[in-house]
């Protein structure tokens, strides 16, 4: 009867963090692009310990203003696991219940389906509980002003002399 149940916990276990690979998969190929620059960004501070996976998203918008082009805003939830920073394969890393969840907020442009560094992308996560309306409302115009910048969805409306 232990034996089983040990299975029991161990499947579960297994399930739990598997899941969190599998909502990462099914991310847009673009989105998943985002949420790894927030990542690389996450691990470049010293003063993180954790391995940080994907949670959820929140909110994903993409504008194709045409030539293979598209700008990308995706709000999305980063949540600590039990592993420690630097970890290579996440496959077994257990989401932790005992930390906040990271608020992040990316935006960029993308050519063929790679992120352009011009310009530049915005990447802004921050702990969830300090996460204020102004910070919200200040993302949100950052990546308006990144989108329109380039005159992009204005091109195709302008009409010729002749």
């Amino acid at each position: 009867m232990a034996a089983l149940l040990l299975l029991l916990l161990s499947v579960g276990a297994l399930f739990i963090s598997s899941n969190s690979q599998e909502s990462y998969n099914s991310l847009p190929e673009t989105f998943r692009k985002g949420v790894d620059l927030a990542l690389e960004r996450l691990n470049s501070h010293t003063g993180i310990q954790h391995h940080f996976l994907y949670f959820r998203s929140i909110t994903k918008s993409d504008i194709e203003p045409g030539f293979d082009v598209s700008y990308i805003y995706h709000h999305f939830y980063l949540k600590a696991t039990k592993c420690q920073k630097g970890t290579v394969d996440s496959t077994s890393c257990q989401f932790r219940n005992d930390r906040p969840l990271i608020d992040c907020a990316v935006c960029y442009k993308t050519f063929q389906g790679e992120i352009e560094a011009d310009p530049k992308p915005y990447v802004h996560c921050i702990h969830k509980p300090a996460l204020t309306e102004e910070m919200k409302a200040d993302r949100v115009e950052h990546c308006n002003r990144m989108a329109y910048s380039s005159g992009a969805p204005t091109l195709l409306a302008s009409l010729g002399t002749e």
